[in-house]
């Protein structure tokens, strides 16, 4: 990693061991993408009355070129058990980006194709308009080959849809090749 990890700890004091497996899974990490811009891992055992047991939350924020990564609330009640979970859903979602940043996503060979009908380029995100009338968001990195400052309003686009935080949101987008 080009900058260093930084571990914090709230309400409870970090073992020595438990932070060398931080590090440890840290370095993981920087196996499967060797140009991670930074790693904050946090770690809190939040306050409350009449709870048996603490519970540990994990939050991994991961600093990536062309964007970030973040995982947050991964809970459990043994810390280690809770940093894995953690790191192996920073993982797979590392794993993503460096596919999405490289071109690899490929689409299923019927992609539905929607237009884009909004974009604000200043937040870095945008809507497209499904073929059955339905709005979609999606956002910069979202969007193949780095290709979301070449998009227009009214451009033909194929794109995979999920179900986000807050409605359909399209995980992979991508304007159709034009053959001159």
């Amino acid at each position: 990693m080009e900058l260093p990890l930084q571990i914090t700890a709230h309400n409870f004091i970090l073992a020595p061991a438990e932070e060398q497996a931080i590090r440890a899974a840290a370095a993981k990490l920087d196996e499967l993408a060797p140009r991670i811009l930074s790693c904050r891992v946090a770690i809190e055992v939040p306050k409350g009355r009449g709870r048996s047991g603490r519970q540990y939350r994990v939050h991994v924020d991961l600093g990536v070129p062309g964007g970030e990564i973040i995982v947050r609330r991964r809970s459990d009640e043994a810390l280690q058990s809770a940093v894995q979970k953690a790191f192996k859903a920073v993982g797979r979602r590392l794993q993503d980006h460096v596919r999405r940043q490289r071109g690899d996503v490929k689409l299923p060979q019927r992609a539905p194709r929607g237009v884009v009908t909004r974009l604000l380029p200043w937040e870095g995100y945008g809507f497209l308009t499904s073929s059955d009338g339905r709005e979609i968001y999606f956002d910069r990195r979202s969007v193949l080959n780095d290709a979301f400052d070449r998009l227009e309003v009214g451009a033909e686009v194929r794109y995979v849809e999920e179900i986000g935080e807050q409605g359909p949101q399209a995980s992979t987008v991508t304007a159709p090749a034009v053959h001159r």
